[in-house]
Parts: structure tokens; sequence; C-alpha cells
């Protein structure tokens, strides 16, 4: 197979890839609707102290999302599908990663601007939509009618889970406005690994093994660029000297540097990253020159010439 075959080949491996990757649709959402509560009447209270619904919603990623210019949409059978518009200019819009922002669906939007302008009601089925500021649906959830109570909120399992559950306020299901939906005070691995490694003997040993690893990794790595760069030197060397016989380089040590020239560049490294250096005379002598007279510089003679009266 000859080179142009060759390269034939590899462009349709790359033109395949990318009409793969293209015809695929994944879906790079990071916010996503995650809590909803209806029924308000001892819960979370707003800014104004009033109990009021609330939608939570959630950023999933690890970077930050914006959510200015971002549309929260609510349908109820009978009523026309009322539309938030969340306001640009409010820095509180930026949701940080894994962290939530609250919206108060009070019907109060001149409270600002996490108080939207449609209200919640828990005898109807609610559907709430949220859209990117392209109007594309980003997330969406259905809350059947009157499976909620007072103070219950419909929500995730956990944090941008796909399962659904209502939180009655117990131990275990516990509403949680502005926060994780499953709250994990322990961690699973940890306790195992106390559990076979109570006296961290085996920790010890795997921590001392990878860096004992890593330094033996490391010794043979700049023994291996060391010799091939000592081998390069003296190749170089023995070209430049016009020399072939490898014993005759060696006798003449082509290539090789005494100790005493690595010396002084480590010292003069040394110095010029400590700034340890003479300090130079700055002081400027300026001397008078004095020039002879010359009629090329004189003024008198010029190539302009006065008018001739008549």
């Amino acid at each position: 197979m000859n080179k142009r075959n060759i390269g034939i080949f590899f462009t349709l491996l790359l033109v395949l890839g990318v009409c793969s990757s293209c015809g695929e649709k994944k879906s790079n959402n990071k916010l996503l609707l995650n809590e909803v509560l209806m029924v308000n009447e001892s819960n979370f209270q707003d800014d104004y102290g009033q109990h009021s619904a609330w939608i939570e919603i959630f950023n999933k990623s690890y970077g930050s999302a914006d959510l200015s210019a971002h549309l929260l949409m609510v349908a109820q059978p009978g009523s026309d599908t009322i539309r938030y518009f969340i306001p640009k200019g409010d820095v509180l819009t930026l949701v940080k990663p894994r962290q939530h922002a609250l919206f108060w669906a009070d019907g109060e939007p001149k409270r600002g601007t996490f108080h939207t302008n449609f209200k919640l009601d828990p005898e109807k089925e609610n559907w709430i939509g949220l859209f990117d500021s392209g109007r594309k649906l980003i997330d969406e959830v259905t809350i059947p009618a009157g499976i909620l109570k007072a103070n219950q909120s419909y929500a995730r399992v956990s944090d941008a889970a796909s399962e659904w559950e209502v939180k009655d306020g117990s131990n275990e299901k516990y509403v949680t406005p502005s926060t994780n939906n499953k709250t994990i005070d322990s961690n699973a691995k940890m306790e195992k690994f106390a559990e076979h490694d109570s006296a961290g003997i085996g920790m010890a040993i795997s921590a001392m093994s990878v860096v004992f690893s890593g330094l033996l990794l490391l010794f043979i790595s700049f023994k291996i660029v060391g010799k091939v760069s000592v081998n390069l030197s003296k190749r170089n060397a023995m070209k430049a000297k016009g020399i072939t016989d490898k014993q005759e380089a060696k006798e003449k040590k082509l290539g090789e540097a005494p100790g005493e020239v690595f010396a002084a560049i480590a010292m003069a490294m040394h110095e010029m990253q400590s700034d340890v250096h003479d300090v130079e005379d700055t002081v400027l002598t300026i001397t008078r020159v004095k020039r002879s007279y010359s009629p090329w510089s004189s003024k008198i003679y010029t190539l302009r010439e006065n008018p001739h009266k008549k």
C-alpha cells in the first residue's frame, strides 16, 4: 500500500467519524428542574418573608451556568401557557457548579428576578418547562393533580436523578429548598476500607509503593535521556571533526566535557536566578566634539539664490 492509498484510507475514516458524530444528538444541558413545592404554609420563606410556592433549578455541571434570558413556562388544563422571561443583568442568575437557584411562583414579578409572573395550582395538573435563550426545551416535568399536600414537594430522588418522588417531610424524604435533594452523611468506600484495614498498614504500603515506583521510573527516564544526549553529542562532535573511528573519538574525548565546565554552567545559572552579579557603573560621560569649518556645512553656501534686479 503506497502513501496515496494510505492517505485516502485515513481521509475516509475521518469523514466517517465526523458524520457519525454529527448524527448523534447528545444532550449537553447543564440546568435541570430539580424540585417543586406548591402549597407553602410553613416551609421556606422568600426575601419578603412570604410563604410562596417555589421551583428549584439545579446546575448539574462542574462549570457555571447562566439562567439569564431563559424561560420558565407553566401550563395547566383549561388555561393558556404562561411564560416567565428570566431578566438579564442580575449577577445572581449565574448558578455556580453543582448549586441551585430558587424561583418563587407567587405571581409578583415586580418583587425581583426570582419572582415569577405565574402561580401553581395544586388541584390541577401542572406542566413546568425550562427553555434556554434560543427557545429550546432544556427540561420539563409534569406534576399530577392533588399529589402534593401542604409543605410537600415533588423532587428528584437525588440531584439530577431521573426518578421523581414526593418529599413528605420525613427523615428519609425531607424537603430541601436550595440544597441537595439527598444528603449523604457517610462514605461507603471509606467505611469499607476502614473495615478491612483499620490500622492503616495497607494504605501506608500502597502510598510508599506508588512513591518509590514513581522515583524509579524517573531515574530510568533520566538515565536513558542522559545516555541518548551523550551519544548524540559524541556523534555531532565526530561529524564536526571528520572522525569516523569511535576508538579514536574516545581517545580524543570528543563530546565529553570536564566537570569544571558543568560546575561553571551551574554557577552561572545560580547567579542568574539569584540576581547575584556585579554592579555596573551607570555614570555617562559626554564630551563635546569640536568640528572644523567646512564650506560644505556653511549656511552661506546654499542652493537658493536671491533674484537678480535688472
